[in-house]
């Protein structure tokens, strides 16, 4: 289900078990900064009010800001930063400007449950959510905090990885078989991506992930935290108490070639499975073919067309299609582009929910970037409920 405005749109998938909404709110851009969280806040307090979500209902937030090291201060001391009866929230606070021409945007994450949310801080970093017989870790804003010096790329990736190893150790999981998804920022990913690249390589082989057991879910992408000295920042999302069963890995090589093959280490989407819904994490995609080609150079919209191509192949093999899309996080190299590409994602996708932000991708030929969540209903009794 999606409804949307010139402000707000909001996609809902829901069974007996419960609701899951996602929200994503622009502010009045002529307002200043200040006065955008306001208005943002007004919006998305009417938002839930208007959807019945009760107060401890959100999960994660992604607050993408134009200017993080002056804003953030702020944002954490908005009502944004918990949940409206004070209770945790993961806190997502990226440098990626949004093209709307405000200075800050928003996509929330709540489940609607009567029974309430188990919602409990492990570190300022971590929010677990207990949910049936599972644990879901919320990860946001690994980073160094440098602020007087800088250390080395492989480093900052090493000590945003290590950290989350260390937390989900002491839960009694492993990077390799409970991580799922990871976001990582690149400060000037033009320079320093192949350097995070490489770290991460080193990692996943101490951490015995390789081709021949899987990756993770990943976007790697141009972003910053509100550190001074940070090249690199890591959100990331576990679940403890998987089965092998519920997961499986997306991929379509008539469309996308394996990731290993242009030496990088992710998986193209993730599939975890319950009693009555499926997830399915679609990577950070862009125009692409079965051999590791740039498509469409120096078209935009049409490399726009093959990254939402590569993405239905992706959810098709994952029993799924467009439509089952939640939300779409639309990546830009060229701010000058995005009008285009909004009307564009409208005419193809116009019931999916989708934020655009500045964001260069990994390659300087790629223009532009997708990525996502779809939810695909099943009846699966075996599994875990959600």
């Amino acid at each position: 289900m999606l409804c949307t405005n010139k402000a707000v749109s909001k996609s809902f998938f829901g069974t007996s078990s419960g609701g899951e909404h996602f929200i994503i709110i622009e502010p009045d851009a002529d307002l200043d900064f200040p006065g955008q969280i306001e208005d943002l806040e007004r919006r998305y307090e009417a938002t839930r009010r208007s959807l019945g979500l009760a107060p401890g209902s959100a999960v994660f937030r992604r607050v993408f800001l134009s200017d993080a090291i002056n804003q953030a201060p702020l944002v954490r001391k908005s009502g944004l930063a918990a949940d409206e009866d004070g209770s945790p929230v993961a806190l997502s606070l990226i440098q990626q400007p949004p093209l709307s021409q405000a200075k800050i945007a928003l996509l929330a994450y709540h489940l609607d449950d009567p029974r309430g949310l188990d919602k409990k801080w492990l570190t300022p970093r971590h929010v677990l959510v207990g949910r049936n017989s599972l644990a879901h870790l919320w990860t946001t804003g690994l980073c160094g905090g440098a602020e007087d010096a800088l250390i080395p790329v492989a480093r900052q990736t090493r000590e945003a990885f290590d950290s989350l190893i260390s937390v989900v150790a002491g839960l009694g999981g492993t990077l390799r078989d409970n991580c799922v998804r990871t976001w990582i920022y690149v400060k000037d990913v033009d320079v320093f991506y192949n350097d995070m690249v490489a770290s991460r390589r080193e990692l996943f082989i101490e951490q015995d992930l390789s081709a021949a057991t899987h990756f993770i879910a990943s976007t790697g992408i141009e972003g910053a935290c509100a550190h001074r000295y940070d090249i690199v920042a890591m959100d990331a999302y576990s679940i403890l108490g998987l089965a092998p069963a519920q997961i499986s890995y997306l991929n379509d090589f008539d469309y996308l070639c394996p990731t290993q093959d242009y030496n990088v280490t992710f998986e193209r989407g993730t599939r975890i499975a319950y009693a009555d819904r499926a997830h399915l994490m679609i990577s950070g995609t862009a125009s692409i073919d079965g051999a590791g080609r740039v498509v469409h150079p120096g078209d935009v919209l049409r490399q726009l067309d093959r990254a939402l191509e590569n993405v239905a192949a992706l959810l098709r093999a994952g029993n799924a299609g467009l439509n089952a899309l939640m939300h779409l996080i639309v990546y830009l190299r060229d701010p000058a582009d995005y009008w285009r590409i909004r009307t564009a994602l409208a005419e193809r996708l116009p019931d999916v929910p989708a934020v655009f932000v500045q964001g260069r991708v990994c390659r300087p030929d790629w223009l532009v970037e997708v990525e996502g969540i779809a939810i695909a209903g099943q009846d699966e009794p075996a599994l875990p409920v959600f």
